[in-house]
């Protein structure tokens, strides 16, 4: 990983710290995407005392809004012309149904469309590397999900659960789907299940209950530098880069749900989500 370019989204806490960290040791250069300055200079100032060689950048980025993705995603541009590595890792699990100022359910905005976005205004500066991955961070709650097109804002019947694993289940259409479309053949794809991890996911927007239940779950779960081993893997390994197209779980590809092999699904989330963003061709930058 020496002097490659990795992007990762929610790099001061969690899954998204441990990888940074991970991949600031291989000689990586990584520009930490996190929600606060002073989170994110915090977890950069950290990783340096661990590796002080490490080249690291934080810029701040509000994953509900379309608008300041694009603004970041111009940032990025502007430091790594070349981007080797996406990592889209950043998450929210929200008790109650709010919306965000592009009108759209915010966990499936958080979740999912900043994935596709992001991803979308990185595409141009991703295909000038040699050996380019976007790895996208599921989840195995995308089993107990589906894609709710007549309501996919789930207004009718809104439920956390319900909603996260309808945006996990997305994240993964998103990469298989990347994968089936993309005019260049370097460009791998991964969609990744980190397991039960003990992290914060669960009590930053949600309600005392959930709260509680989450904390309750979350300490059966493993440390996240344990989690994150898988998304790392797939980051940084030579020996995926054939392997694109597939979800992982323990550095090992693995089926996922029936619904996530429905290509008239797949196809009409990819139009949705194109729709939501304002996208007129994936592959073609608007900027």
């Amino acid at each position: 990983m020496k002097n490659k370019n990795v992007v990762i989204t929610g790099a001061n806490a969690g899954l998204g710290y441990e990888t940074a960290r991970a991949l600031a040791k291989m000689d990586a250069n990584v520009i930490m995407l996190c929600r606060s300055k002073e989170k994110g200079e915090a977890a950069a100032a950290k990783i340096k005392a661990e590796y002080p060689s490490a080249n690291l950048q934080v810029l701040t980025i509000l994953l509900e809004s379309q608008q300041n993705i694009r603004q970041v995603a111009g940032q990025i541009r502007q430091i790594f012309p070349v981007v080797d590595v996406l990592v889209n890792n950043a998450g929210t699990w929200i008790s109650e149904l709010t919306f965000t100022e592009d009108k759209v359910e915010s966990m499936f905005a958080i979740n999912h469309l900043a994935y596709f976005l992001l991803t979308h205004a990185l595409y141009p500066n991703l295909i000038l590397a040699e050996n380019p991955r976007v790895v996208s961070v599921a989840s195995d709650s995308h089993f107990k999900g589906k894609i709710n097109f007549e309501d996919i804002h789930l207004t009718k019947n809104y439920h956390g659960l319900k909603a996260y694993a309808q945006s996990k289940m997305a994240n993964i259409h998103f990469m298989y789907e990347l994968n089936r479309r993309k005019p260049v053949n370097h460009l791998s794809t991964f969609a990744v299940q980190p397991g039960l991890v003990k992290t914060d996911i669960g009590v930053k927007k949600t309600n005392w209950l959930h709260a509680l239940a989450w904390k309750l779950r979350r300490s059966g779960g493993v440390n996240p530098d344990i989690g994150a081993q898988t998304q790392i893997f797939l980051a940084s390994d030579p020996s995926v880069h054939n392997q694109s197209g597939l979800y992982w779980d323990k550095c090992k590809p693995k089926p996922s749900s029936a619904d996530t092999y429905k290509l008239d699904d797949a196809e009409k989330l990819w139009q949705m989500c194109c729709e939501f963003c304002k996208i007129e061709d994936f592959f073609k930058p608007d900027f």
